[in-house]
């Protein structure tokens, strides 16, 4: 049974939206939960039903958002310093943690380890699109000052994520420029360019549209600007359902239609541009498996988060990556 490591302490609400997604998990999933935190207040949220489906590893600390992430590394009793150990020691397959996410990205890269040949590990994430399949993102905060051999490697790793765990027969790589022509970018992506045509599926540069039209499967792009990436993209959607409900409001037909698409066109579209639908994003690049939620998760969010870390054990997509990059040393 695949057991993972989550820490219940770390999210801006305490432990109660944490312990609520874990338990809508394990109704659903079979796994073996280690709940990492002060097990006083975990109990207060976890039902007596669940008590005996989760184990508990005791941390009388918690690193604040307002800490440094590099405090995390003093502070051994942190649930999230004891998480990652958890996974370092063998004891568990994955973490999971809401908490500060620089803190969980450091102790993670550095208890953990990387996989052979990785520089720098990247946060990776999935976006809309208007295919079936959702566009992984990389990286989108990890590193936020980037070399070409790192973008590469960002790109092998997405595509091997893409295969692994998206199940997307010859996964499409593109470049993040400011053109699709080949001659586009800056002096980073064009040195990043002759790098990714190592990969069977770099098919060259793209732009920002082509991650939502379903040009592209894989995006690289340096740290910094995959940041700037995803908050823009998390505030264009949130405008414009709120512009869409402003309009329908002034309007009797427009509330009248509204009201018919509500469950089939607004739920369906909804469900597509919902982060909580994906719940959180993997840190590829680690010698085992790392999912990063955000702080504000819902139980949803903790819910998905879950059976990503589960998809991602069973995957075994760390030795795809190995192998793709012994094959392009």
């Amino acid at each position: 049974m695949i057991r993972i490591a989550i820490d219940a302490m770390g999210g801006d609400f305490g432990p109660e939206p944490i312990i609520e997604g874990v338990i809508q998990a394990l109704d659903e999933k079979s796994f073996l939960p280690i709940l990492v935190g002060d097990e006083e207040q975990i109990l207060e949220f976890l039902p007596q039903y669940y008590v005996d489906k989760v184990e508990f590893e005791q941390a009388s600390d918690v690193i604040a958002m307002s800490d440094a992430a590099t405090d995390a590394l003093k502070r051994k009793d942190s649930s999230i310093f004891k998480a990652v150990e958890l996974v370092r020691e063998g004891r568990v397959d994955a973490v999971l943690s809401a908490g500060h996410s620089g803190a969980t990205m450091t102790v993670a890269t550095l208890r953990m380890g990387r996989i052979p040949g990785i520089k720098k590990p990247a946060l990776a994430t999935l976006m809309p699109s208007i295919t079936k399949d959702k566009t992984l993102v990389l990286d989108v905060g990890s590193v936020t000052d980037c070399k070409p051999e790192n973008l590469f490697q960002f790109g092998a790793m997405g595509e091997a994520y893409a295969a692994k765990i998206m199940k997307i027969k010859n996964p499409k790589v593109g470049l993040l420029a400011n053109g699709s022509e080949d001659s586009k970018g800056n002096e980073l992506t064009k040195a990043t360019f002759p790098l990714l045509k190592a990969l069977d599926g770099f098919i060259g540069n793209v732009e920002g549209k082509d991650i939502f039209n379903g040009k592209v499967n894989v995006v690289v792009c340096d740290g910094f600007t995959g940041n700037i990436l995803l908050k823009t993209s998390e505030g264009v959607v949130s405008t414009v359902f709120d512009l869409m409900k402003q309009h329908i409001r002034k309007s009797l037909p427009a509330k009248i239609g509204a009201l018919m698409m509500k469950k089939k066109v607004f739920g369906n579209m909804k469900k597509q541009v919902d982060k909580d639908e994906y719940g959180g994003a993997p840190l590829l690049g680690l010698k085992g498996c790392a999912i990063i939620s955000h702080g504000a998760s819902s139980p949803k969010a903790i819910k998905n988060a879950v059976f990503q870390a589960i998809s991602y054990v069973e995957s075994d997509v760390n030795t795809t990556i190995e192998t793709l990059l012994e094959e392009n040393e």
